[in-house]
Formats: C-alpha cells, structure tokens, sequence
C-alpha cells in the first residue's frame, strides 16, 4: 500500500498529497512547519495529566463532550468491546486542566492553521465533476467550526488482565473530514489496504500522518476514500510501555450540508452514538 511521504515544502506537494488521498485515504507529510519541540512539550505535559489523579476531576460532559474520557469509554463503531485507551477533548470553548500550560492551545492554532491549508490543497486538486457536489468549498466548511477536535489519547501498557479480543483502537473509519496526526511516542498505527492487509503507518518524529474522514468520503461522493485504520497492542520487540497520540479532527460547521440534505452535526451526533459516546 502506497502511502506516499510528502514533503509539505515541494512544488509539487499538494498534487502529491491529494493523490495519495485519493489512492489511499492516507498520506504522511515530513517538513512541516509544526514547531517539534511544542509538540514534545505537549506529550510532556499530557503524560503527567493522565498519571495524576487530578484527570478525574475534569470527567466528560455528555453533551458537550469536552474533557477526560476513562479507561474503557468508547468503543469502535460495530464492535461491542470497549477500546484500551483514556483520552482527553480538548475545544477552544472547553474545559482544559488548569494543572497545564498553554502549550495545548498553541500546538492546536498550529495544527488548524496547517489544516486549513491542506483542505484548500484537496479542494484545488480535486476534480470539477467532484467539487461540483461540494455544498461551499472545503476551507470554507471549517470557518468558525465549534467542533473542531484535539484529542489526547493515552494508551496504557497492556497489563493482561484486558479482554483477550481487545485492541488499544479497534478497526474504525474517522468520522470528520480530515485528521492531522501528529507522530505518537510508539508504533501501532495500522491501516488496511482493498485486500483486507494492514500495514503500518510511520510514526518517525517530525512526520505528520494525515487521513480521509467519512465526512470528506460522503461530500465526495466516495472520490476520497476514508480508510480503516486501527492501533494494535505491542508485540515483541516493541516495549510494552505506554504509547500517546494527539488527533486533531477537523469537522464542518453545525449547518453544512454533507450531502442530500444531512447536516454536519446530524450526522456526527448519528456516528457519537454509535461509538458510546452519547445517549
């Protein structure tokens, strides 16, 4: 599975980008302008909050859905056994730990802003017979967006008290129109390829893993297809020590219109209960 490396700074990069979108739902930028040692802050930061007791004073509002999500909250949509992972969502508008500093909010005006340009890259290069569909052009959709996601995840070593069938992330298609990914601090991310193979996405530092989401998969009309994706448990010779990752999933305003009528936030409030997110 061709998942092609593209360096954010070559002319022909966004061509680059969009194509491997295309061909696999997946690509990986290097040379990004994403400050390295901020992105380490954050992990630092995170690693202590989620190894404090302090996290469970910042428990999940049901419906605004900001702050910590337990061990063993969320599950992938068709599978019944809970993921092994605690995470945080972190909004402009939420809650966020007083305990840590504004490295958060800066890492997250970095990533929105590197966004923006990469959905104006796929609206470019994406055909007129596909972007004729589009109901506003991709940039656009994520103007002023309330629901723009960082999540914090936290994957604890595997301690073999786990259901036997879990997996850190089980198989799962995101539910928005693209996910930056910032490198996690171990390996694990897989995705899987038309055959039903999986292969392993890079998690090199200063690499950025970014993917198509089922949002971006309905507005096109299936032209960008948004790809299983999952993370597994480590294995010899990997260590079994904690792995941390920071999505940032990008979604449309309330309003927009995906396709045939469905709005951004009906569908998303379809795909939150699916995965026990909501009521």
């Amino acid at each position: 599975m061709n998942v092609r490396k593209v360096k954010y700074t070559d002319q022909d990069g966004p061509y680059n980008f969009a194509s491997s979108l295309r061909q696999t739902g997946f690509s990986i930028l290097t040379n990004h302008p994403i400050d390295k040692s901020l992105i380490d802050t954050v992990y630092e930061e995170w690693h202590n909050f989620f190894n404090s007791s302090n996290k469970n004073h910042y428990i999940f509002d049901k419906e605004k859905q900001d702050g910590y999500f337990p061990f063993g909250t969320e599950n992938a949509k068709g599978h019944s056994i809970k993921d092994l992972k605690e995470f945080f969502h972190f909004y402009p508008w939420g809650r966020f730990p007083k305990e840590l500093s504004n490295a958060t909010q800066e890492l997250y005006n970095q990533l929105l802003d590197l966004t923006s340009l990469l959905l104006e890259w796929i609206q470019n290069q994406t055909p007129t017979r596909v972007k004729d569909g589009f109901s506003m052009p991709l940039q656009d959709m994520i103007k002023d967006s309330e629901t723009n996601l960082l999540r914090i995840i936290h994957y604890p070593p595997i301690s073999n008290h786990e259901n036997k069938k879990a997996i850190r992330a089980a198989a799962h298609e995101d539910i928005n129109l693209i996910t930056l990914l910032v490198a996690g601090t171990q390996p694990g991310l897989q995705v899987k390829d038309n055959n039903g193979d999986w292969h392993d996405v890079s998690c090199d530092p200063g690499c950025i893993a970014v993917n198509v989401g089922d949002m971006l998969q309905k507005v096109s009309q299936d032209y960008y297809p948004s790809t299983t994706h999952q993370v597994v448990n480590p294995k010899f010779p990997l260590k079994n020590i904690s792995r941390y990752s920071m999505p940032l999933f990008l979604h449309p305003r309330n309003e927009v219109v995906l396709s045939d009528n469905l709005t951004a936030i009906e569908y998303l409030n379809e795909r939150l209960r699916e995965i026990g997110l909501k009521e």
